[in-house]
Order: C-alpha cells, then structure tokens, then sequence
C-alpha cells in the first residue's frame, strides 16, 4: 500500500513524500509521488497531515469504560475508541484502588494483551500508586495508599503477569529508594507523582533510576523561588521526562508553554489522564474505581465531592490545545505524543516516527485536528 500526501511529518516538518506499507511496516519513504502503485492500493491524502500514531501512556479510560473496573468487554470497546482520537498505543493506568480491585483490574488488561483484539494496541500497563504520599493523593483514594515495598510490587506484577511497564509513586515513601532501583533494574519505568518531595529528594530519585514525572503541576510540591519543590526538578532536571496534562484546564496555557519552553525537545509528553466519562455526555456520572465522576459546565472531571480528578481529553484535541493555545511549534506538540512517549517507555525504535523500518502506525489529520483515518499497523481502523 502506498500512503501519499503533499504534508507528511518527516524530520522536524510536514513535506511531500509517499509512504510505502508493507507487512504492518513502514518499507520506505519516497519523494512524493515517485512510487510505483500499479500494484498496489494508493491512498492519496491530498494536502491532509499525515503523522505518527499517538501514544497516550497515562489515562484510566473513557468512553463509559473504567480501566479499574475488570471489565474484559469494556476494555476491548475503548480500546476499539480510541483510533478515533488517533491514538494507536496505549497504556492502561490502574489507580490506587484496594488491592483487589487493583489485582483484577492487572489481571484483566494482562490476559487481553494475551489474546486478539482490535484497536488500539496495549503496550504496557502503567500503575499509578498505590506507593504514594496522603497529602498529595488528589483524587486517588487515600484509604488504598499502601507503604511500599518491594514485595507488595512484585505481587502486583505477578497479577500483570509481568505487564507492568510504568509506575508512579512518590520517592519520599520509598524508604532508602529501594522500590525505585527494584523497578529501574527490571525495566519498569519510574515516575514522581503524587509528591511532596522537595527538589533534592527528586534528584535523589533520579540518581536511583527514576526517569519521569507524573502529571507535572498536579498533585506534586509546587514551585518556589527559595523552595523549588517537585516542579522545579520537573522543569530544572533536563533528561527527566515529565508528563503534563494538555486540557488547559488541569494546567494554564502560559504554564503549559513555560513547562515545554524549560524541558529539552525530546523530554515533554503530553498525556490525557482521560477518565471513564471522555466522550459521555456532561453531568452523566460515572466510574472512577470504587468512586462516582461526572463533567461539570466547565469540562472538568470532578469526584462527588468536587475534588478535580482526571480529564475527558482527548490527544488529537490536546495536540490543538498545544498548537493553539499554548503558542508551541507543530513538531515539538506533535512529538510529545509521539516519538517522546515512544522514547521514554523503550518503543523508540519501532513506534513514534514516520520512518523505514518502523510500525506503520499512522493518523490523517484535518485541518481542525480531527482525526480522517487512523492506520493500526498498516491497516485502516474503523473510526467510530
């Protein structure tokens, strides 16, 4: 199959080229209208944006669908979603609920991975606490926090069936870092979240293997011009990835664009933290592990106590918020859902990039940013 537009993102810009697929890969990459398609299906995209697949590594659901909930059909229907947003990879993020319902929610992500599904495609489970600080749990639940270790982790990731690609805890309940160097040695990625740690506990982290931040502002010691806190490790410390949460809503644009301004180009990954209520209608209610969620006038995702939880963002909309609203270059938003993600989980030699050699994971944008088709491996998803 030959892929053709006058806008493809290649090197840092949108040109002319032709993209042959072959196989669910990328075969070649050509000057634009140079391949041979008397053989093959030509899918001429005309002045369209073609780009990389997105990559959202941090979202609890949405579409009605809750990742805590266990449910298997559930799973599979987001994930049959989510193309419509353009996302092709994912990461499933199990909150900090009762062990439990944490086991089951591992159990049931691992045991679909293990079977064919359609849509996006589950890369890896990331698991947001239950290692984390009290005062700083937001919306996760503060009776579920449990005192790390590195047992309770491997008990988890025995319910994963080793599936657990990412963890956010916070390195002030990590006595001695232990559960940070267990996980870094593993191949587990480590982020901050849900902190109070100040700006040298981070650095220690760091030096221990930790290589992210979670949902940077939110939920983490804030800055100040004498006390830097978590979030001036998050903007100072150059090669630690830090996530964000693009809605405009958790984070100010003028935030947003100082946190991409600070972090070296490959280092910003622009995430969802999507909630089960993405894509339902405003005031319907619904889950959020054992609590209740609904979107309120302003498009926030609240708890029924009005705390803020998660966000009903979705990463096409989030790539616009970026562009317009946050004042960012097109390729720096782009590769914040892309390459960067790509990068930080150790996919960057097959996912994130419009490449030879790489997984013809690919996303039609419009003009506005919606989403014209999404390509999962070469093949044409149904967008729904």
């Amino acid at each position: 199959m030959i892929i053709r537009s006058r806008r493809v993102s290649l090197a840092g810009g949108l040109r002319p080229a032709d993209i042959s697929v072959k196989d669910g890969r990328i075969e070649a990459v050509m000057p634009y209208k140079t391949a041979c398609a008397c053989s093959q299906t030509l899918k001429d995209w005309g002045d369209k944006r073609i780009v990389p697949g997105f990559m959202d590594i941090h979202t609890h659901g949405g579409y009605g669908f809750d990742v805590d909930s266990g449910d298997r059909e559930g799973l599979k229907a987001w994930l049959m979603e989510l193309p419509g947003e353009g996302v092709t990879s994912v990461f499933p993020t199990v909150s900090t609920e009762r062990e439990d319902r944490i086991k089951r929610a591992l159990a049931n992500i691992a045991k679909t991975m293990a079977e064919p599904y359609e849509g996006a495609k589950i890369q890896g489970i990331h698991l947001e606490g239950p290692f984390i600080a009290a005062d700083f749990s937001g919306a996760q639940p503060k009776e579920n926090i449990l005192e790390a270790s590195v047992e309770k982790f491997d008990e988890l990731q025995n319910s994963a069936e080793g599936n657990i690609k990412y963890i956010s805890l916070a390195p002030e309940v990590d006595r001695e870092m232990r559960l940070i160097r267990h996980c870094s040695a593993n191949r587990v990625r480590v982020a901050l979240g849900h902190t109070g740690a100040d700006y040298e506990t981070v650095a220690m982290a760091v030096s221990n293997g930790a290589v992210s931040m979670t949902h940077v502002y939110n939920a983490m010691s804030s800055f100040g011009h004498r006390k830097p806190g978590a979030v001036g490790a998050a903007l100072r410390l150059k090669d630690l990835y830090g996530e964000i949460i693009c809605d405009c809503l958790h984070v100010s644009p003028e935030a947003i664009n100082i946190f991409f301004r600070a972090k070296e180009k490959g280092y910003g990954i622009m995430i969802s933290d999507s909630l089960s209520c993405k894509g339902m209608e405003q005031g319907s209610e619904t889950a959020f592990g054992s609590a209740r969620v609904a979107v309120d006038e302003n498009g926030i995702a609240r708890l029924e106590n009005g705390t803020i939880a998660g966000s009903v963002l979705k990463i096409n909309e989030g790539l616009r918020n970026l562009v317009e609203k946050c004042d960012l270059p097109f390729d720096v938003a782009l590769d914040s859902c892309t390459i960067n993600p790509a990068r930080l989980m150790g996919l960057g030699d097959k996912k994130g990039r419009i490449w030879t050699g790489y997984d013809a994971d690919i996303v039609v944008l419009n003009d506005d940013y919606s989403v014209e088709q999404t390509y999962l491996k070469g093949r044409e998803a149904i967008l729904n």
